[in-house]
């Protein structure tokens, strides 16, 4: 069986988020793909499977569970079919739980059509956050997938040296609260080469600092967006690798996210 690795959200290799994917034409066992993601031990694992030309499943699992949403292992994925398949020019992915996601090529970037999932302000949040982190952050927001925490200055968030053990435990207290747990990202306003900056912190699912997370952009691009008053947006996530994601408010509460990636390695599984 044939595995791709790449990094997401890049032009370079060993920068961006890196991603494993499997293309399928029959599901696999649920366990042996869980197993697969955790031999991999890459933030996430994609599994597509083929429906028709355009038309294929996605799932997506970190080393330790499945998760409803990965936007650069969806990212990585459509790098590979669109390399890999012949005549395929735009691709439906199908989503256990946020329906079709519409992908297209345009200038040497994948073009990603995602549901917006906002985020609201919070008035009451975890007091726990206030001692999570070494700076003053200005207000906090919410989605379905994580507490957003929006500081003064791009130069903060560079800065920020946060508790991973508190975030852990704010985010599976979150559970309790939410019914899911909630990771934790920060995030500011840029400067002249990017409109927003952020960093992911997800250690309640084993990964401390996400290389480059294009799920939670549907929450970052669509707030700054509005703060900015402008409708497409470039934005940096600043972890030890770095990545870049560029994004457009769409109507019909739906964005397009698009970035670059490159192919690392191309392997074979032995099962």
């Amino acid at each position: 069986m044939k595995m791709y690795q790449v990094d997401a959200f890049t032009t370079q290799l060993f920068k961006g988020n890196p991603a494993a994917v499997i293309v399928l034409d029959q599901w696999l066992d649920d366990g042996l793909m869980q197993h697969i993601a955790l031999e991999n031990n890459l933030s996430e694992t994609a599994f597509v499977k083929k429906n028709t030309l355009n038309n294929y499943d996605i799932r997506w699992f970190t080393p330790t569970d499945e998760v409803p949403f990965c936007g650069h292992a969806t990212l990585a994925s459509a790098f590979i079919l669109f390399q890999e398949v012949e005549g395929l020019e735009y691709i439906e992915f199908e989503t256990r739980e946020l329906g079709t996601f519409y992908i297209r090529q345009k200038n040497e970037k994948v073009v990603m059509n995602f549901p917006i999932l906002r985020a609201k302000k919070l008035e009451d949040y975890p007091k726990a956050l206030n001692t999570a982190f070494d700076l003053p952050f200005k207000q906090v927001y919410l989605n379905d997938q994580a507490y957003l925490i929006e500081y003064d200055s791009a130069q903060q968030v560079l800065d920020v040296q946060p508790d991973f053990f508190k975030l852990r435990e704010i985010s599976l207290a979150s559970k309790e609260i939410y019914g899911k747990t909630r990771d934790i990202v920060i995030t500011a306003q840029g400067h002249k080469d990017y409109d927003c900056i952020s960093r992911y912190f997800a250690p309640a699912i084993g990964v401390n600092e996400d290389p480059v997370t294009g799920s939670i952009h549907t929450a970052i691009i669509p707030l700054w967006a509005e703060k900015l008053e402008k409708d497409v947006i470039t934005a940096y996530q600043a972890s030890s690798r770095g990545g870049w994601l560029y994004g457009e408010i769409l109507p019909n509460d739906r964005i397009e996210i698009s970035g670059q990636a490159k192919l690392y390695m191309v392997a074979d599984i032995h099962i």
